[in-house]
């Protein structure tokens, strides 16, 4: 009864709050905040407006929400950041967001544009207060304006937490990483605050600009280079051998860890909008099979009540097979976001070291365009390939999980076991068999056809022929068997490619095209060109260098300016 009168209430519920309209109220707020961190932002140099209005004092300067290039600060609030746009997404993906006319579709394009920018000023503010050097004033906004949307959220879900399509717990299921993230910004903006309001009290105000280009990390890898390896290597544990090595000399940009957050949390909202269809479907599904019902007490027909039943094994094991390749898939996916930062790794250390030969001649070298193209791309194209890496694995799995549903356990549980062991022997046999011959064929070539060993510590024979005319007979009857086996390999070699390609599509770190064509993966074109953008911009011992280029040049700086403090003073002192 309970469960009837939450799904009536449901049924007619209506909120207060409608989330399309208060995403386009949040645009005054987010531009009010944007021009108050602009109006405290320093530009770097003085400009004609200084001079006309002198009170702007290098004023007004451009505000920016993160550092997509070299920053390893803020990163997992960052990553929240991300995390609490998800929801704003997915209202940018409904039908009712911004609605075209029919003869207008050719804009739709446009209109994506349009709502991908509302949608990236709506969420300016999270990042802006984040990033600011004005901890006190970003904190306070940042704790306003994430405020407001936790309250909004809330009100939502109190109003109508279930749905008409998963029904019970519909927007919290959809909310709640959303939320979660927002009450995390909530609290890393108070923390910001006590944080600054203490060293205000205590401290000098803090510099506008880093004291040093370098981060600590970068520093010990630098001095480990310089370092003579040890003799011995320390003997490590079972899950730095085989699962994860964890590496105190590199960190992981601010940029892989908002991506890898925001996969994860889209790829989550991805499988309950996936999980909604399923519903509607099972339901049409269930529908079907009551008719098919009425038609097996209507039909007397033998055949037909049999393809009835067949019918409604399919759907029967469709459903399960899917149910259960829904959280095979998902592991497949999240494995795959934590590999891919693996694979960055292990691909930057190889470019810091200087070894480009895993990489494809064709992007050995890439324009400099390309590469700040591709830095600017990687992102929402990770998050992109992820997500439909995730629906085209799920189909596989799901293809063939219903052909081992059909070819073991449907036979087995239909009384025909013995038969379906009998088949697979002979499958199993005739393919036994096929390699057999194609092993026999290479050590027939390796006792009759091959010369002997030069050394006997030689490992194979030198490729020289021996016994040319039995090499010649041989060759000329197996010509006709191995036409017929090549139709079979060329089909083994489709379905590798199939099921690989199909596996691999998430994963944008390697290429699925064979060589000499992959510069038509434009994914794995983007992840090359991005690691080349971190690879001169993050490089520790370019960065050092810089470091060291600037601490000298400075203390050059100061050197100069005691010298002539120092000569002003003696001039002074000597006409007294």
């Amino acid at each position: 009864m309970a469960a009837e009168a939450w799904q009536l209430k449901n049924e007619t519920c209506t909120s207060s709050v409608d989330m399309e309209l208060f995403l386009h109220c949040s645009l005054l707020p987010s531009i009010a905040i944007i021009v108050v961190l602009s109006c405290l932002e320093k530009r770097a140099r003085r400009s004609r407006l200084d001079e006309k209005w002198p009170l702007l004092n290098r004023r007004c300067g451009v505000v920016i929400p993160l550092d997509f290039t070299g920053a390893f600060s803020n990163r997992w609030s960052l990553g929240f950041a991300f995390g609490a746009t998800a929801n704003k997404v997915m209202i940018l993906f409904s039908e009712d967001y911004l609605p075209l006319p029919s003869k207008f579709r050719w804009a739709k394009a446009f209109v994506l544009l349009t709502g991908a920018l509302e949608v990236g000023l709506s969420s300016y503010p999270f990042f802006a207060c984040l990033s600011t050097h004005f901890s006190i004033v970003g904190a306070t906004l940042g704790f306003l304006y994430t405020g407001s949307w936790i309250a909004i959220i809330a009100m939502n879900i109190v109003q109508c937490p279930h749905g008409q399509i998963i029904g019970e717990y519909e927007n919290i299921i959809f909310y709640w990483p959303s939320l979660l993230c927002q009450v995390f910004l909530l609290g890393r903006f108070v923390h910001m605050f006590v944080k600054a309001s203490r060293g205000r009290l205590r401290l000098p105000p803090l510099s506008e600009e880093k004291a040093s280009v370098m981060e600590p990390h970068q520093a010990q890898y630098v001095q480990q280079l310089m370092r003579k390896p040890p003799l011995m290597q320390p003997q490590k544990s079972w899950i730095r051998r085989n699962v994860y090595e964890w590496d105190p000399y590199f960190q992981f940009p601010s940029r892989m860890i908002t991506m890898a957050v925001l996969a994860l949390i889209c790829l989550y909202m991805f499988v309950v909008n996936e999980f909604y269809v399923y519903k509607m479907v099972s339901q049409l599904l269930q529908a079907l099979k009551s008719t098919f019902d009425v038609v097996i007490v209507s039909s007397n027909t033998t055949e037909v009540v049999a393809q009835v039943e067949h019918l409604k094994d399919f759907i029967d094991v469709t459903e399960g097979v899917w149910l259960f390749t829904t959280f095979t898939a998902c592991l497949t996916s999240v494995s795959y976001v934590f590999h891919i930062l693996a694979c960055y790794r292990k691909h930057m250390k190889r470019l810091w070291a200087g070894q480009k030969q895993f990489l494809p001649l064709v992007f050995i070298r890439l324009s400099s365009s390309q590469n700040v193209a591709a830095i600017a791309r990687y992102s929402g194209w990770q998050i992109a390939y992820i997500l439909w890496g995730y629906l085209i694995v799920h189909t596989v799995q799901c293809l063939f999980g219903v052909m081992f549903m059909y070819g073991f356990v449907l036979p087995i549980k239909h009384g025909q076991g013995i038969e379906m062991l009998k088949n697979l022997g002979t499958g199993i046999l005739t393919l036994a068999v096929v390699i057999g011959l194609m092993q026999l064929q290479i050590a027939t070539a390796t006792a009759f056809f091959l010369q002997p060993k030069i050394l006997l510590t030689d490992k194979e024979k030198p490729l020289a022929l021996d016994n040319r005319k039995a090499f010649q007979n041989f060759n000329y009857f197996l010509f006709f068997y191995n036409v017929v086996l090549g139709l079979g390999a060329c089909l083994f070699r489709l379905l590798c490619s199939v099921i690989v390609g199909a596996w691999l599509i998430a994963r944008i770190d390697r290429t699925i095209m064979p060589k000499g064509y992959e510069a038509a993966d434009l994914g794995f074109r983007t992840w090359i060109g991005m690691l080349f953008m971190d690879h001169h911009h993050t490089n520790p011992t370019l960065v050092c260098f810089c470091h060291l280029l600037v601490v000298r040049t400075r203390e050059r700086q100061q050197q100069r300016t005691t010298d002539y403090l120092h000569f002003t003073n003696a001039t002074v002192t000597g006409y007294q």
